[in-house]
């Protein structure tokens, strides 16, 4: 009976709380996904960049500087880039080959934290129009009571769908499954991702507030040209190119594969044509029309999906262009 009232005790303290979700990059259970993984089909294609101040509590404070635009598209592939947002920053990154909700994890975001403990947090919102924004429901367990310093630590253990959650080179994925259903979003055609810094202070002047209304606790503040959430690029892992849709049928073909100059559809319907490369860019994109054959000697050597929209229903198939 002592014992348990020591624990309820403990409990109503927030001396012990739950430690609900995943565990740090390289730990069984984690679900961080390393930049090299092969689960990463492509990368956005564009990116905009409102910057937040270095310090949203001071005054006229300058805003974050470090990186460019550019840099937190591209960090996905180069490895070093970033771009730094600044106290309650965001970026709107695009793709020209849409996220879709696919099985498991859709796409992952990658910050640049120097440690396991070291984590600089950012909501996620997607869109299928650029106008309508929808933002993945998140949890903070971190304890509110002590502001976490400027160089202090976070339990990656106590977040849940805040980008940043894991170190440098290890992407916090996110599977649209987790956002409710909304007739403005079309969750196999996600061409935006915003990202917004989280900005760490438990002032509730400043504060950011999770999805449940409690105080997201983490460094703060930074007050330097890299402060606040630094973007190092989105992976795309489900595309709706892919998408359950897609079927072949014995009736309708595309040939020769491997194909230099012309590749032949055997059809006499009216069809439409994406050709894409392997990153999932499109390289060429044909109207409705009857395709009897396709010229290709305008494209480079290599692999390429090319996906027939054919009587409503798709046909997709990998051809060879040499």
């Amino acid at each position: 009976m002592i014992k348990k009232l020591l624990y309820n005790l403990l409990l109503s303290s927030s001396i012990i709380t739950a430690q609900s979700y995943a565990p740090p990059a390289d730990q069984a259970g984690s679900t961080a996904i390393a930049k090299s993984s092969s689960v990463f089909i492509g990368w956005a294609t564009g990116i905009t960049v409102v910057r937040g101040p270095q310090d949203i509590a001071v005054p006229n404070s300058p805003l974050a500087t470090a990186g460019t635009p550019a840099d937190g598209m591209k960090g996905g592939t180069s490895g070093t880039g970033i771009v730094s947002l600044g106290d309650g920053g965001s970026a709107v990154l695009t793709f020209d080959t849409p996220i879709s909700n696919g099985s498991g994890f859709d796409f992952a975001v990658f910050e640049n934290g120097f440690s396991d403990t070291f984590l600089e947090l950012a909501f996620v919102e997607v869109s299928s129009d650029g106008i309508n924004f929808f933002r993945f429901p998140s949890h903070s367990e971190t304890q509110t009571t002590t502001q976490i310093g400027g160089f202090g630590a976070v339990d990656c253990r106590y977040i849940n769908n805040l980008a940043g959650k894991y170190r440098a080179n290890f992407g916090t994925p996110f599977d649209l499954s987790d956002i409710p259903d909304n007739a403005l979003l079309d969750k196999n055609k996600i061409t935006h991702v915003k990202i917004i810094d989280v900005i760490g202070t438990i002032d509730p002047l400043y504060a950011s507030y999770d999805s449940f209304g409690n105080i997201i606790n983490e460094p703060y503040s930074t007050p330097f040209a890299s402060g606040g959430f630094d973007l190092n690029g989105i992976g795309v892992i489900n595309q709706n190119t892919l998408g359950n849709e897609n079927f072949t049928s014995e009736s309708v073909t595309l040939y020769p594969n491997p194909a230099s100059d012309i590749i032949h559809l055997n059809s006499k319907e009216e069809s439409s044509i994406l050709i894409y490369d392997i990153t999932g860019k499109i390289v060429k994109d044909l109207p409705k029309s009857n395709y009897g054959e396709i010229t290709i000697s305008d494209i480079n050597s290599g692999t390429y999906i090319f996906e027939v929209t054919l009587l409503d229903k798709k046909m997709v198939k990998k051809i060879i262009i040499n």
